[in-house]
């Protein structure tokens, strides 16, 4: 499992064997979004009278799988920057519109969430044209 989720880029050898450690069976999660708040990488809910308000970053979950996620995505977007090679139009936007280190949260949290779908159902990372578009 690790090798596979190593192919995922930014997530790498030591994020893929923490993936593979901490996460025992991740089918214990109901979607890619609750695994994903357990890493705590997702804003916390306050949701009142059919209001839906999203707030801080929760940091719940395991720190160091955390760490290893922010850290591999941090060097994506730091080799997207110098390189140019890939071509995520999605990220570049928020790159434009947001700090860093939010940029950087997102991401973990989009391969994250990738790496949960692979989890799951025991295929392998496919790099496509438009690699890790965000939903709409």
């Amino acid at each position: 499992m690790s090798r596979r989720l190593a192919a995922i880029p930014g997530v790498g050898p030591i994020g893929a064997m923490l993936l593979s450690i901490k996460v025992v069976d991740a089918r214990g999660f109901k979607s890619a979004r609750n695994f994903a708040a357990w890493l705590g990488l997702t804003p916390k809910n306050h949701s009142t009278a059919g209001k839906n308000r999203l707030g801080v970053i929760t940091r719940a979950g395991d720190g160091m799988l955390r760490t290893a996620l922010v850290a591999g995505a941090t060097a994506v977007i730091a080799d997207m920057r110098r390189r140019e090679t890939r071509s995520w139009s999605w990220l570049k936007d928020i790159i434009a519109r947001k700090p860093p280190k939010l940029v950087a949260i997102a991401l973990a949290n989009k391969l994250a969430r990738i790496a949960w779908k692979l989890m799951v159902s025991g295929e392998r990372y496919r790099a496509v044209s438009s690699v890790l578009p965000m939903p709409t």
